[in-house]
């Protein structure tokens, strides 16, 4: 699945994707733009939920080589799910459920690798915000290795809404931090649980940090001050899935 495939551009194919029920990951509208026509299809798309992103011409045209009149639309190859809904089915199911909470993963390499683990070691969901993450593309479809198809993504207007939410309903909230003494193998991950990975380059944001229930950190022994995100999510659910196996 190419991004080519995924990519519609031009007013009027963008609105008939709108009446067809079409998926919208990321919309990129030209800055500045004076179409009323396009004014009345982000006014539709924010309605959804869409991610739109005023960017310069240069980068529409970077998108497309078509005549893309301002607008250009990733469409996703899946669809999301509310984050209540799935909280909700998952509580009623198991008594231990196991959710990842993704902070602004920006590489779609990462974001992909994420889910084929998730999906891998059991997860319930991976929870992600509208704004400001990796799209859903054809790249985080082949970098999951289809498991993208297996396991629901929620979408939430804001990280702190669904940590709220998830703490509302009996969910210990833990964020990995390299900003604290605590260690994975420290911490009780026996129970109902989300874990919060943060980005490549900030990690979680400090405004969640000060939200979760609990941190901890992976222990680093080489001079590399810091692992891979994949790469780190990947440690922290298998010592949950040991943990859970005892």
């Amino acid at each position: 699945m190419s991004k080519k495939e995924n990519t519609i551009f031009g007013i009027y194919p963008v609105k008939e994707a709108i009446k067809s029920d079409v998926t919208f990951d990321k919309v990129y509208v030209q800055k500045d733009s004076a179409n009323d026509k396009i004014d009345a299809i982000v006014a539709s798309l924010e309605k959804q939920g869409a991610s739109i992103n005023f960017v310069p011409v240069e980068k529409l045209n970077r998108l497309t080589p078509g005549n893309h009149q301002g607008i250009v639309a990733i469409t996703s190859p899946i669809s999301f799910y509310t984050l209540e809904e799935i909280v909700e089915k998952t509580l009623e199911n198991k008594k231990k459920p196991l959710f990842v909470i993704l902070d602004q993963i920006s590489d779609v390499r990462n974001f992909g690798a994420i889910i084929r683990t998730a999906e891998c070691t059991g997860v319930d969901a991976v929870i992600v915000q509208k704004k400001g993450g990796a799209p859903v593309s054809g790249d985080t479809v082949k970098t999951s290795a289809g498991a993208i198809f297996n396991i629901p993504i929620c979408k939430v207007d804001h990280i702190k809404d669904a940590i709220f939410y998830l703490q509302g309903s009996g969910v210990t909230t833990i964020a990995a931090s390299e900003k604290t003494d605590t260690s994975i193998y420290e911490t009780d991950l026996n129970k109902p649980l989300a874990i919060i990975m943060g980005s490549e380059g900030k990690g979680v944001s400090r405004s969640v940090l000060q939200l979760v229930d609990e941190t901890a950190a992976l222990p680093l022994l080489g001079e590399i001050n810091s692992l891979n995100v994949s790469v780190a999510c990947g440690a922290f659910l298998y010592e949950t899935v040991r943990q859970r196996r005892l």
